[in-house]
């Protein structure tokens, strides 16, 4: 027989984080962009124009991966690739108004559908204390 599963926070935290992230990813429009591209848009919204070595830093993936990622999003049309003008030998990626509409789209679906799962299984201090929780894993999230 196994032991039952830990029930330290650390634990309960990481499943409850991980069965809403599964959640969420099933819960996407049929032509939702795959993970990986919308996570690249994202980030280039959130930081602006970056270089592939630092995208695949922020990403936490390996280089390699984030090329066929950025190959797919440019030849969509999502994002543009220029020479970086700080060092001529890299290049800098920046967000389109094609990228941003589709990663706008998608990530508009599933707040959508989070925010009707909150209105409906929670009250609204319960609502309340998930936005304070929000800000709390957000800064576990952060680099150090």
């Amino acid at each position: 027989m196994f032991p039952p599963p830990p029930t330290d926070p650390a634990a309960t935290v990481r499943r409850a984080v991980n069965r809403l992230g599964r959640r969420m990813r099933a819960e996407r429009l049929p032509d939702a962009l795959p993970t990986g591209r919308l996570g690249a848009l994202a980030l280039l919204y959130r930081a602006g124009p970056s270089t592939p070595g630092a995208m695949a830093a922020a990403l936490r993936v390996q280089p390699q991966s984030l090329t066929r990622t950025l190959a797919a999003l440019e030849a969509e049309g999502m994002v543009t690739r220029s020479r970086n003008a700080a060092d001529g030998r890299q290049s800098l990626i920046e967000l389109t108004r094609t990228g941003f509409e589709a990663m706008a789209r998608d990530v508009a679906y599933s707040d959508a559908w989070l925010r009707a799962r909150m209105a409906t299984e929670l009250n609204e201090t319960e609502r309340e204390v998930l936005r304070l929780a929000a800000a709390l894993l957000d800064r576990l999230a952060a680099d150090e």
